[in-house]
C-alpha cells in the first residue's frame, strides 16, 4: 500500500540503523514519548537492532496508562448507577480500578458500551432519552478535538442527557514534569506525530531551550521511528539544541488551528494528576464552567472519590523512563495481561503490554 509498505521497508531501514552506527560516537538516552511508538519499537524489535550505545526508555504518552485511579474509580461509580449507559474506548473496561473494573460493572448488570467515537455516544443519547449517557473522555491532544465536538453536538442539539468524564491531559507540562526531576536520565526525546498533527510544536522550543536537549517529532512506523532516531543522535552529537520535524507529511508548526480553536472554547488548562506519577500542574483539560451542563463529575456528584495506588506496580517509574517492566518483581508472575495489577500491562500502547505480547517478559538488558 503506497506510502506505508515505503515506511516498513526493511533494507531501508537497515540502512538508516547502519547510518546511526556511524554517527554515534557516545551512549545517549532517548526517551519516545509515545505509548503507539513503544508498541512498535517492541514488535519490530527496533531497540534491540541499534547500536549499543542508544537506549531507548519508554514515556507516559499512553492515555490510558496515566488515567488516574480515582479517575477510573469515579467510572466505575457512575457506571454501576440505574439508568446510566457508560460509554468507553475497547481499552479502558479492563484498567483495574481499587476492587474492580468496568467489564465487572457490566457483568453485575451495569449499561457499559464499547464505542468507536464520542459521538456514537452523543447519538446514544439522542436515542434513549430516558437514559443518562456518560462517555469516558481520555487522552492526549490527539482525541481532544473529537471529545470537544460530541459536547459541542450535545449543546447544538439540547441534550440534557448527555455527559463526559474528562481525564484529558497535555505532553509538553509531562515533558517539563520529566526534565524536572532529579532523576532524569533522558538527553533526547522522540515526540509523537499524531500529537503534533493537531497541535503543531510552537509550544516545544521554550522547553528546548530551557533544559538544552534536543527533540524531534517523529512517526509510527520503523523507519519513521529510525529516522528520527538519527535525527536526534545527529543533533546530540553535534551539540545542537532544537526541534526537528522528521515527519514533515503530517505536521507543521501550527497545527490544525480549527481544532485548537475548539478545543479552547471548550477545555480550560487545568492541574492533572497523572496515575503512577502524580500531580503535574496545569497538564490537563478540564471542561469550562460554562459546560458544567456536561460535566458528567458534577452531574454524578463524585469528585471526592480518592484511591491509592497497588504498592506492587511500578509503573509511574516505567513512564517516567526510570526503570523498564521487566525491572518491575511482580511483571509477568502477580501482573499479567489475565491479572493486571496497573493500567500499563492493559493498555494497547502501555510498556508492560508491549513487553509482554512480544516475548520480552524475562529480558534484562546489559
Amino acid at each position: 500500500m503506497k506510502y506505508v509498505t515505503e515506511y516498513r521497508d526493511a533494507e531501508l531501514v537497515k540502512n538508516v540503523i547502519e547510518e546511526i552506527r556511524k554517527t554515534v560516537k557516545r551512549p545517549w538516552v532517548l526517551m519516545e514519548i509515545c505509548g503507539g511508538q513503544t508498541h512498535a519499537i517492541v514488535r519490530h524489535g527496533i531497540d534491540q537492532l541499534l547500536p549499543r550505545e542508544i537506549e531507548l526508555v519508554h514515556g507516559p504518552g499512553c492515555p490510558v496508562c496515566v488515567t488516574p485511579l480515582e479517575l477510573i474509580d469515579k467510572a466505575l461509580n457512575i457506571a454501576a448507577q440505574p439508568n446510566v449507559i457508560f460509554c468507553s474506548y475497547g481499552d479502558m473496561l479492563r484498567v483495574p480500578g481499587s476492587q474492580r473494573d468496568l467489564f465487572s460493572v457490566k457483568a453485575q448488570g451495569g449499561d457499559v458500551r464499547v464505542v468507536y467515537s464520542p459521538l456514537d455516544a452523543v447519538a446514544l443519547a439522542q436515542e434513549n432519552p430516558d437514559k443518562q449517557v456518560v462517555f469516558f473522555a481520555i487522552g492526549f491532544e490527539t482525541t481532544a478535538p473529537p471529545n470537544v465536538m460530541s459536547v459541542l453536538q450535545a449543546q447544538r442539539l439540547g441534550l440534557k442527557n448527555f455527559s463526559i468524564l474528562v481525564s484529558h491531559v497535555r505532553v509538553p507540562p509531562a515533558i517539563k514534569a520529566i526534565l524536572s526531576s532529579p532523576q532524569n536520565r533522558v538527553q533526547g526525546f522522540l515526540l509523537a506525530g499524531h500529537v503534533n498533527a493537531v497541535m503543531g510544536y510552537w509550544e516545544y522550543p521554550p522547553l528546548v531551550e530551557e533544559f538544552k536537549i534536543p527533540m524531534v517529532i517523529t512517526g509510527f512506523e520503523p523507519l519513521d521511528i529510525v529516522q528520527g532516531i538519527l535525527t536526534t543522535v545527529q543533533l546530540l552529537e553535534a551539540g545542537k539544541v532544537e526541534v526537528a520535524n522528521a515527519y514533515q507529511r503530517a505536521v507543521t508548526l501550527e497545527g490544525l488551528k480549527p481544532a485548537r480553536d475548539a478545543i479552547n472554547k471548550v477545555f480550560m488548562e487545568v492541574d492533572r494528576k497523572w496515575r503512577g506519577i502524580g500531580m503535574i500542574p496545569m497538564s490537563g483539560w478540564g471542561l469550562r464552567p460554562e459546560f458544567d451542563e456536561f460535566n458528567a463529575e458534577k452531574r454524578f456528584n463524585v469528585d471526592a472519590i480518592q484511591a491509592d495506588e497497588s504498592p506492587l506496580c511500578i509503573a509511574g517509574q516505567i513512564l517516567q523512563g526510570l526503570k523498564k517492566p521487566h525491572d518491575c518483581p511482580a511483571f509477568g508472575k502477580q501482573c499479567t495481561q489475565e491479572n493486571p495489577l496497573g493500567a500499563t500491562m492493559v493498555s494497547s500502547e502501555g510498556a508492560c503490554a508491549a513487553y509482554y505480547r512480544y516475548g520480552r517478559m524475562l529480558e534484562k538488558e546489559n
